[in-house]
């Protein structure tokens, strides 16, 4: 019971606290900001993304998508298109503007979810099972770029969702499922140790997105936060320390719609 008290502490607001006041921040001493999203290696295979409006919402009204909003665990054995693909990844994560910023904070984006400090501190992974014409693997998405950069291939890739999902079979049958694996320092760099309360909640912007992106293409999702932080890790090939999933969520199509 102590340590949830003790643990409390992440939820609460410290940006009055004398140690925060007082002490630098790497911006503040100097220090180049972090890149805006991971190194893209030269010979990777890139896959470009169709524009995010490429396909059209079948519910429409954004007030019918948040009453039908649900979590939706069942989905039928179908694939997703990659024009449906391309909308969820640019209304989660997609980028509408960047800018090279005033006093050191390098190039900052403007994306489709609110983020303190426009730092943005996610990627998004995706594993990938039944996408129309991509095949099947572990994928980043690049949101400076708006394409699919293939990572690897992975044996066994649903036996081991569900493992890593604490034994969530819904996650290992779904046609992909989307990770986001926080990089901290992009918050640390200008908050310090109060960005971690900040970053965790930009996780929720993000998901709450996907929840309504999908929605209005009649798409199922479920926020998972009950996961195996070092099986998913693992799976992802993340160090975490400096890189490490905060939240994931299957997708698909689902078997009843209203």
């Amino acid at each position: 019971m102590k340590n949830w008290i003790t643990n409390r502490e992440l939820m609460k607001s410290h940006f009055d606290a004398p140690k925060f006041l007082e002490e630098k921040s790497d911006q503040d001493r100097g220090v180049n900001p972090p890149p805006v999203e991971s190194r893209i290696l030269p010979d990777a295979v890139e896959i470009a993304l169709p524009e995010h409006d490429s396909v059209k919402a079948i519910k429409p009204g954004l007030a019918n998508c948040i009453l039908d909003r649900v979590s939706r665990r069942k989905y039928t054995t179908g694939s997703i298109t990659l024009e449906e693909l391309s909308f969820l990844l640019w209304a989660t994560q997609g980028v509408k503007k960047t800018i090279n910023a005033y006093k050191n904070r390098g190039t900052v984006t403007f994306r489709t979810v609110p983020s303190a400090g426009a730092r943005h501190p996610f990627e998004t992974y995706l594993a990938i099972n039944r996408v129309t014409g991509v095949k099947p693997g572990i994928y980043r998405y690049s949101a400076l770029r708006h394409s699919l950069i293939f990572l690897f291939q992975e044996n066994n890739i649903g036996e081991k969702l569900t493992t890593a999902a604490a034994g969530q079979s819904f996650t290992g049958e779904a046609p992909v499922v989307f990770f986001w694996a926080c990089r901290p320092y992009m918050g640390e760099w200008r908050y310090k140790g109060e960005s971690h309360k900040a970053m965790l909640l930009d996780a929720g912007h993000v998901c709450q997105n996907l929840y309504l992106a999908a929605e209005s293409l009649q798409l199922g999702t479920v926020a998972i936060a009950a996961y195996s932080q070092s099986k998913v890790d693992d799976l992802l090939h993340l160090d975490g320390v400096d890189e490490f999933v905060v939240y994931l969520a299957p997708v698909g199509r689902v078997k009843e719609t209203r």
